[in-house]
Formats: structure tokens, sequence, C-alpha cells
């Protein structure tokens, strides 16, 4: 099953250094694109960052291995840009940049 986690950045440092997280997902109500789209949008309007998981059930803790992508408003357009789970240093360095702007 896909889920979206909210994230911050805590929870992205958590995941580089080889940890599991544990947040509140926000579950699709199917498989349908558009229910993915719908979770994904609503994860985005709870946290800094969005991590898509694949998981055997919502409860599960994440790491690394376990994420398919992240996803954040990058250049504050409002639209959520995709991250391959390899880009991660990348996504923190992106959240520090826009959190020491603000």
């Amino acid at each position: 099953m896909r889920i979206y986690l909210p994230a911050g950045l805590d929870a992205l440092v958590q995941l580089r250094d080889g940890q599991s997280i544990s947040l509140p997902a926000v579950i699709p109500a199917s498989d349908d694109e558009l229910d993915e789209f719908d979770a994904l949008t609503a994860a985005g309007e709870q946290g800094d960052a969005v991590i898509a998981a694949d998981v055997a059930a919502a409860e599960t803790p994440v790491n690394l291995d376990r994420v398919a992508s992240f996803h954040l408003d990058a250049d504050g357009s409002g639209d959520l840009a995709w991250y391959a789970p390899q880009e991660l240093d990348e996504v923190i360095e992106l959240l520090r940049n826009s959190a020491s702007a603000s």
C-alpha cells in the first residue's frame, strides 16, 4: 500500500541517518490515480515535504528503503516537485535553505 507522510526536516534527517520514522499517514481512498493525487496534496498541506512510501500497513515505521519518492514545493509555486529516494540530501538542503530564507 502506498501512503503519504507529511514530514519536516527532522524526519528527513532521521531517514538519511538510517533511522525509521513513524508519522501520521495520509492514505488514499483507493489505488486510483486521482485518489493518490488527493492524498499527496493533503499531505503536502500538512508538512514541509511529503514522503511517499510503500508499506504493508499504514502504521508500519518507514525507513529509506520503503520510500518511493519525496515531494516538496521547491520553488514557492505551490506545486509539489518529485524527488527520487537517492535525492534525499538535495531535499534536505532545499528545506534548510527555505527555512533560513524565512
